[in-house]
């Protein structure tokens, strides 16, 4: 018999963590979190009925998640002499659970304990089991040594025991597990028609689907931060009180960190004092789910934040979440709005938020100076806990919906917050599925915002609970949007090209020429040193920006772009840009003239109010759109094309409003289908396996460039974040074998040749100059 068994390697420092410590710490760090109001409010999110019934399962499956790590090989592995096991722990786990014995004796508890609920829980908490290939061996063994007499199992038994109220301990444990043994298969098969069973219960009975969730996801929280106060030797219950526990934030909170001295900012850049819109000051009379529908330059973030406001007043949290689409937005509401606060209290949530933080402390804004806004990365998801305001990409903290590990992680964050989610018109047919099933599903304060929206998604929130704002009786709003604002015309390439041309050169405006292609954008730029493009036939630097750079230059033509279409007052310098899809959301660009492809038409109609958005030129300044047809409707439907040619004819003329684009959206948008709102994370039940949230690119990967192999090693060596490299390529360059491939970069990193990447076009098919 064992003298200790191992529930992790051990520590650097030679510490080691044993079985019976790290079931009983789960255990603890549960009640540590779901205590107070994070309990009160996680109670809510998942719409519990019963507090203390929560915390009874919480309990049970903390102390039986990791049984299965008493056996011969995991004690093997955990001192590194076995790299592949023949079973995951935590499968082990569950069909312990299913030994008629310990079954008997849980279901005998006084206290009704609900054993599916806490079977699936334990099977689940590293979401790595799929009914089809779980308990399946994965090596050739056929028996594994078991410890399950060991004194720490019993010692976790007892404990179970007197928690749940039951008499004795189960009947004699087997030795072995054994592939041929009638016990284990058995089990193995009670397990899955259970599972089947319970799916089918759980799709009607909601309160216990309810438990389900809970317990899930608070199992894997409570487990993820013990497992993190091992390894970083820190005092559990005392780290839990600082980070998770903090006061309630208050409306009078986010007013002074975050709004007046965002206030101060506008008012030191326009020239004048900062007021509010009167649309921006009904935001406080609004509920806690609401859909804000307001034209592109409006100022719907200010209202976003006044809404925030609102929503305090009614509610006690801890967390206060702007949810964007994509990284870059994410970076610069971060910038404008949350990187006001002190440095202890804000973060920003993306996947490359560690390199982006630390680009912005070498280069420090007003909002940003002095300030480290960085968190511990070797805690991972739990780093943020900590902090009160954030902006984030939307999946970061929503991929929970799909078994996202990091999403689970920050649940307890999630629950007790309110919540802004922007641009909701961008979000493809499944991520709006999985924002859909959110709505319907948790009890959380939420507003989701746009400036366009088909009639199809407007139904679909609605139905889901959001208050539309504003009414058609809001008159400043309605001004706004009904003010004269684009000239736009249909017209050809060749059009297209001159009239850049002559804006630029004759008339000194600002152009921006959206593309649907990488590679387009690349080739309408040119290079001066190539003879190709606008930049040869003009002899001016072309600003370009589009996915397809090194994250480190993808952020300083980021921030070119932005500064060369910022709002100005008075008469801008001239600037011309090509860029794709990335222009179309959350950034305040505020071109003269735009040329764009023809594009899904809420694709367009955000296009366009990146044009004369702010009126800064006047009143009576129309800002020149010119659409033409692409040579490929890539990578776009012919459903979607031919409805955007419609709605561009119709629309095209003089003195178009955003209202008009409004009217002609909901006209001419193709119908979608409606959400179920179903999401994998409520229909595991039994099971659960990670799925990517945002549609995967079969056609991209990500990967290093060919020079910079030699410094990506050095950072992996030094255990440093390397995201700063990492650059999205087409799947039909990239290249998986080369000389000089670090041998710890991860498999799923293909190798870009340099030869092909200009830091000012970025990567594709012509020669480095």
């Amino acid at each position: 018999m064992q003298k200790q068994l191992l529930a992790k390697n051990p520590r650097e420092d030679g510490e080691i963590l044993t079985l019976e410590q790290h079931l009983t710490d789960t255990k603890n760090v549960g009640v540590a979190i779901f205590k107070g109001r994070i309990l009160l409010n996680w109670r809510r999110f998942f719409r519990l009925k019963d507090a203390n019934s929560f915390l009874l399962h919480l309990k049970i499956a903390a102390l039986f998640h990791d049984i299965g790590k008493a056996n011969a090989e995991f004690d093997a592995a955990a001192q590194k002499k076995l790299k592949q096991q023949t079973l995951r722990h935590e499968w082990l786990s569950a069909l312990i659970l299913h030994l008629p014995s310990v079954r008997t004796w849980l279901a005998s508890s006084k206290l009704g304990l609900d054993v599916e609920v806490i079977t699936a829980a334990v099977l689940s908490h590293h979401l790595k089991a799929s009914y089809k290939d779980w308990g399946e061996p994965r090596t050739s063994i056929k028996q594994v040594q078991l410890f399950l007499r060991h004194t720490e199992v019993i010692n976790i038994l007892q404990q179970i025991a007197g928690i749940a109220e039951l008499e004795g301990l189960p009947d004699e444990f087997p030795e072995e597990w054994s592939e041929e043994d009638s016990l284990w298969k058995q089990a193995y098969s009670d397990a899955n028609n259970t599972g089947i069973d319970f799916g089918c219960d759980i799709s009607d009975n909601l309160e216990r689907r309810s438990l389900l969730l809970a317990v899930k996801a608070g199992l894997i929280a409570a487990d993820c931060v013990a497992s993190a106060m091992f390894r970083e030797n820190k005092p559990l219950e005392k780290w839990v009180d600082e980070t998770l526990h903090a006061p309630a934030i208050t409306s009078e909170e986010l007013e002074t960190k975050i709004l007046q001295p965002r206030y101060a900012q506008i008012a030191k850049k326009s020239g004048e004092k900062f007021k509010l819109k009167q649309f921006q000051k009904k935001a406080q009379e609004q509920g806690d789910r609401l859909l804000l529908i307001s034209g592109c330059g409006s100022g719907k973030t200010i209202f976003g934040y006044k809404w925030h406001q609102a929503a305090l007043s009614r509610n006690e949290v801890g967390h206060v979440i702007f949810l964007y689409p994509t990284r870059g937005t994410a970076t610069q509401g971060f910038k404008d709005y949350v990187s006001w606060a002190p440095e202890t209290d804000a973060s920003l949530v993306t996947g490359t938020a560690s390199y982006e933080l630390q680009e912005m402390l070498k280069n420090p804004s007003d909002s940003c100076d002095s300030k480290d806004f960085t968190t511990d990365e070797r805690l991972f998801a739990l780093g943020f806990w900590g902090k009160r305001f954030f902006s984030a990409t939307v999946d970061q903290f929503l991929c929970f919906l799909t078994h996202g590990y990091s999403g689970i992680c920050l649940l307890p964050v999630l629950a007790d917050s309110v919540v802004v989610i922007d641009e909701v018109h961008s979000f493809s047919r499944d991520m709006f599925d999985n924002l859909i099933s959110f709505l319907r599903n948790f009890d959380i304060p939420v507003l989701c915002m746009t400036a366009t929206l088909s009639q199809t998604r407007q139904e679909e929130l609605k139905n889901a609970g959001l208050e539309v704002f504003p009414t058609a009786a809001n008159q400043e709003l309605r001004e706004i949007e009904e003010h004269p604002r684009y000239d736009v015309e249909f017209v050809d390439f060749e059009t297209a090209y001159e009239y850049t041309k002559s804006a630029y050169r004759d008339n000194k405006s600002r152009v921006l020429w959206v593309v649907n292609t990488v590679d387009r954008c690349r080739l309408i730029a040119g290079r001066r040193e190539d003879g190709t493009g606008l930049e040869f036939d003009l002899n001016i630097d072309v600003l370009t920006y589009h996915s397809r750079f090194k994250l480190k230059d993808r952020q300083e033509r980021h921030q070119e772009t932005i500064a060369a279409f910022a709002y100005e007052i008075g008469e801008p310098k001239p600037a011309l840009a090509l860029t794709t899809q990335v222009s179309e959301m959350s950034l305040d660009l505020d071109a003269d003239v735009l040329i764009t492809e023809l594009a899904p038409i809420s694709s367009l109609v955000q296009r366009f109010g990146r044009s004369n958005r702010h009126l800064s030129r006047g009143n009576k300044f129309r800002s020149k759109i010119l659409v033409y047809e692409p040579p490929n409707i890539k990578p776009y439907s012919e459903n979607e094309i031919v409805a955007a040619k419609k709605f561009v004819e119709y629309i095209q003329g003089e003195n178009i409003s955003q209202a008009q684009l409004a009217l002609a959206l909901e006209n001419y948008c193709p119908g979608e289908r409606y959400a179920d709102g179903s999401c994998y994370f409520l229909e595991g039940g039994y099971w659960a396996t990670t799925y990517t949230f945002r549609d995967t690119d079969d056609y991209s990967v990500d990967a290093i460039l060919s020079s910079d192999l030699e410094a990506v090693a050095k950072l992996i060596e030094q255990k440093k974040p390397y995201n700063g490299y990492v650059l999205t390529i087409p799947q039909r360059l990239a290249h998986w074998q080369w000389e000089g491939r670090p041998e710890k970069l991860p498999r799923y990193l293909a190798i870009a040749d340099a030869n092909l990447y200009c830091p000012r076009r970025g990567f594709g098919e012509w020669k480095k100059s």
